[in-house]
């Protein structure tokens, strides 16, 4: 890409740096896909240029068992599907190096660039750890592709509608644990806290910032939370419903408050809370509709969450 060419061409391989790219202007210019960008309407028709080298299918326990196998054996979890990338020869690579369980690792799109395209092709990688870090990589997509003014529009949109959610979302601050994995329990980490409190909640387990982290039960007990959101990484609607109501139904889990005050929730979690671009304004509306239901009306219930409890 130079100074003469605006249009690049353009290799995402991560689906929240696809939503980031279609929202500053330029799905028209994406000509290639990881095997998981689906959004938005279009992009999956796009050449396919990663794969998965551990199956989504097995149980919670299953795949977290083969994570663990991989990293302990230094075996990777994504790869590149390097003789697509070289056919397609994009001007522009967005990736990421924030985490390797959720998309292919920077060192391999390095490797695969300096082996096929002789390092031609620009990588922007980015870092979303908190709403932040989601900002600078917006602007970090946006001057790769000479959008500055895009990115600065797109992110105060976001930063008024998170204002918005705000003003709206107030109340009795309920605490909400917010569930990233089931088996082992991990609440959830990063830009998540974060929504809870633009929210209107309260979020005892995770740090805004950090990773993840494991949640022993015995302290989601002595929590007892007012209300649990499952958010299971990668995860659709019916498959978050299905972990939620298999943990619900524990003699333990029954003791809970949330559980049995009807206040259990399952989200589509694969296409907004673990995307961290655009959508996780809608994000922050959908923990607001579960968090004051007498005060907001239901505009995403039954499509991107629903009560399992």
């Amino acid at each position: 890409m130079s100074a003469e060419d605006p249009t690049p061409t353009i290799v995402s391989l991560l689906p929240a740096a696809t939503e980031i790219v279609c929202a500053l202007g330029f799905q028209a210019n994406l000509i290639g896909r990881s095997h998981e960008c689906d959004y938005p309407h279009g992009v999956e028709m796009l050449p396919v240029c990663t794969r998965a080298l551990i199956s989504p299918s097995g149980t919670s326990a299953e795949i977290d068992a083969a994570v663990k196998h991989a990293f302990k054996n230094a075996l990777s979890i994504y790869e590149v599907v390097t003789d697509e990338l070289a056919r397609l020869k994009p001007d522009v690579i967005v990736t990421q190096d924030q985490c390797e369980v959720c998309a292919v690792a920077l060192n391999d799109v390095e490797a695969a660039v300096c082996d096929l395209l002789g390092n031609d092709a620009k990588i922007v990688s980015l870092h979303p750890e908190g709403l932040d870090k989601v900002y600078a990589d917006i602007n970090r997509v946006g001057a790769a592709l000479n959008a500055d003014d895009a990115a600065a529009r797109l992110i105060g949109e976001m930063r008024d509608g998170f204002a918005d959610v705000s003003s709206t979302a107030t109340g009795t601050h309920p605490s909400v644990a917010c569930i990233e994995w089931t088996d082992p329990l991990m609440a959830a980490g990063n830009w998540v806290p974060e929504l809870v409190a633009i929210a209107g909640g309260r979020d005892p387990f995770g740090t805004p910032g950090a990773h993840a982290p494991w949640l022993e039960p015995a302290r989601l007990f002595d929590e007892d939370p007012d209300v649990i959101v499952f958010m299971p990484c990668g995860f659709g609607l019916d498959r978050s419903e299905a972990e939620a109501r298999a943990l619900i139904a524990l003699p333990e889990w029954q003791q809970l408050t949330a559980v049995k005050s009807g206040r259990v929730c399952a989200t589509d979690a694969n296409s907004y809370f673990n995307r961290p671009g655009p959508r996780l304004l809608d994000s922050a509306r959908i923990l607001a509709e579960i968090l004051y239901p007498d005060d907001i009306a239901p505009t995403y219930k039954g499509s991107a969450w629903k009560a399992v409890g």
